[in-house]
């Protein structure tokens, strides 16, 4: 017990984290790329486990935070490959932004509302860089259409293995997240204060039996669905390549050898023949 530690990747695990105000300000202040005396207030307003549909075993987990009263972040951990997840993130600041609105207020109460996303998959493969910041600019002349809206993206697969010693802060705190190991906290926790005090925070947590219980309880839901998916992915790909096989046969059968080559690079003339052969 005295030697375990949470996984900060976990949601419920950086949800605690981010309870402690000191490791809440230096996370922001890195994201954000302000400097942490510039924050002078940060609230958590909600941490809720999110599901799509009453169904959902896993859900997602967002920490809402208001800054300064002027800016609402929202940020969120996702774990398991999700294709959509930029149309999701979209959807929910949008979403966030336009509940600030009540009846007979004017456009002048809206605040810059963030997201935040942790993801331990490849949102853009063909990127390089571990870290995207979005904001709603001009396709030609590059300037902005408003700054009410904003995304960061942390890609955890993409970090570099090794720290550079004129490293970003922004990497300081995605390396603290994706840390498993006590020597890897230890170090990281000596570059930075704000990573010291969210570790501090961690090492408390990690000792609480309740808090225990419910972040075994969380992995282990995490567990369950990525399984769930592998399964299905695996029955997706057994029934497609079956179907294939059935096609293949067909095409030897009848001695339509051209049709089998080229339906082997062509997946739009494959799903054809598919449609002709009844497959």
């Amino acid at each position: 017990m005295e030697d375990f530690i949470m996984k900060p990747k976990v949601d419920m695990a950086f949800k605690e984290i981010m309870m402690d105000e000191k490791a809440r300000t230096g996370f922001l202040s890195a994201m954000l790329k302000i400097r942490p005396e510039d924050i002078k207030e940060t609230r958590i307003l909600n941490a809720n486990l999110r599901k799509g549909h009453e169904d959902d075993k896993q859900g997602i987990l967002d920490v809402r935070i208001l800054m300064n009263d002027a800016v609402e972040i929202n940020v969120e951990i996702q774990l398991t490959r999700l294709k959509v997840w930029a149309n999701r993130a979209l959807f929910y600041l949008a979403k966030m932004y336009a509940d600030q609105i009540a009846p007979k207020q004017n456009y002048g109460v809206f605040k810059k509302c963030v997201s935040i996303s942790i993801l331990d998959f490849k949102l853009f493969p063909e990127e390089e860089d571990f870290y995207s910041c979005f904001h709603i600019r001009e396709d030609t002349r590059n300037f902005i259409y408003t700054d009410k809206m904003e995304f960061h993206v942390l890609e955890l697969p993409k970090l570099p293995e090794e720290l550079k010693e004129d490293c970003s802060n922004i990497e300081l705190w995605a390396k603290f997240i994706n840390a498993e190991r006590k020597e890897e906290f230890d170090m990281l926790a000596q570059k930075d204060p704000y990573i010291k005090s969210a570790y501090e925070q961690l090492q408390v947590v990690s000792q609480d039996k309740e808090k225990r219980l419910e972040y075994e309880a969380r992995q282990k839901a995490i567990w369950d669905y990525n399984q769930m998916v592998l399964e299905a992915e695996e029955r997706g790909e057994e029934r497609a390549e079956g179907r294939i096989n059935k096609l293949n046969a067909f095409l030897i059968q009848d001695e339509r050898f051209e049709d089998l080559k080229r339906s082997t690079t062509d997946e739009a003339y494959q799903k054809q023949l598919m449609e002709q052969y009844g497959i």
